[in-house]
């Protein structure tokens, strides 16, 4: 089956290409009478949108979003919900050169081997702006979620070598790379800055952190609720590894130290007093906070000159044109918190559906 839905029960299917005429989704499965606007979605999708400072793509594009079914007089009626997002300053021009040569990094050259035909305009369906439909749709997931006091706040915990050491999560809005950690900020502003200079990219880390997790979401086999957090973060572009809890760091630990002890609480209720496994015990949440993490690869569209191959196997020297994230993290920051809102809200409406 192609791969171009996701969800079972809150099921999104996205389509269109960066060059094409727009972009957008279309919702099943949202249940019926809550309350949504287009500025509810238009909030999630101004995080995300290019041109928001130098150190992201220069692309103007104002991602306006319509609404084109399932909501009558401000309310879900619960049929599907389509919503379009017109591009309107695609330059498909500086792709002309190089639409026979495969970019390093990009996938062109997979995608000729799969389908025998690409849209070279921007990457086509393999863009980054693909997920304005994934974000468009979250911002409803979104708001089920937040009425049932469960909170996911995403941040950029690294740039290169420089970590953020503080988490204020009142500063991450407040700068453009969505650190938590005000020092840090500037310091990894100014590496991003410093490689955009020199026609280079940079990769780093996200972290993602929900707050008020029920417990008892997800299923202890095929459908683990870490598996399907990881198929959805593992599946935006540019996405390198994934970790829940401790992560990778559980390989120099010995089973003493990353065991979270439980304890009977003074309200009589049964918790833990540590978190090393990110909320989720066995594929399901525990009720503690749901904690991932993803590593985002240097943006691979970069200006320095690079050798590659034509289709025919030419040697080609590459200098990519057109506008391009010298960092994907600060706008990754939205796309994550998205899939990790998509795969939650699809998993709550299992759960209610199954105790029901």
């Amino acid at each position: 089956m192609p791969g171009n839905s996701f969800g079972r029960l809150f099921k999104i299917s996205t389509w269109g290409e960066s060059h094409g005429k727009a972009v957008g989704v279309v919702l099943d499965g949202c249940p019926a009478g809550l309350k949504i606007s287009e500025n509810d979605i238009q909030f999630e999708l101004d995080r995300r949108r290019p041109g928001q400072s130098k150190i992201t793509t220069q692309r103007k594009e104002p991602d306006k979003v319509e609404i084109l079914s399932g909501i009558f007089q401000g309310k879900t009626t619960g049929t599907p919900i389509s919503m379009v997002v017109w591009n309107i300053d695609a330059i498909s021009k500086s792709y002309e050169d190089i639409k026979d040569t495969y970019r390093p990094g990009h996938a062109d050259f997979t995608y000729d081997q799969k389908y025998g035909i690409r849209d070279y305009r921007g990457g086509g369906r393999s863009s980054n702006r693909e997920t304005i439909g994934r974000v468009a749709a979250a911002a409803i997931a979104k708001k089920i979620l937040n009425k049932k006091g469960i909170f996911t706040t995403g941040y950029v915990k690294q740039i290169g070598n420089i970590v953020a050491e503080k988490l204020d999560f009142k500063q991450i809005e407040k700068n453009a790379i969505r650190c938590p950690d005000k020092l840090k900020a500037k310091q990894m502003y100014d590496l991003i800055d410093k490689v955009r200079k020199a026609g280079d990219s940079i990769g780093g880390i996200v972290e993602i952190v929900t707050t008020g997790m029920p417990k008892g979401l997800g299923d202890p086999v095929f459908n683990k609720l870490d598996a399907e957090l990881a198929s959805a973060l593992m599946g935006l572009g540019g996405i390198r590894g994934f970790e829940a809890g401790l992560g990778f760091s559980v390989a120099e630990k010995r089973g003493s130290e990353a065991n979270d002890l439980m304890y009977k609480k003074k309200d009589g209720t049964l918790g833990f007093k540590s978190n090393n496994a990110g909320g989720m015990l066995g594929g399901i949440s525990n009720g503690e906070d749901l904690i991932v993490r993803i590593a985002i690869k240097p943006t691979s569209s970069i200006s320095k000159k690079q050798i590659t191959v034509d289709k025919k196997g030419n040697r080609k020297e590459l200098v990519v044109k057109g506008r391009h994230d010298p960092c994907l993290c600060p706008r990754a920051v939205p796309i994550a918190e998205a899939m990790v809102n998509l795969v939650l809200v699809d998993h709550f409406l299992i759960s209610k559906s199954v105790n029901n």
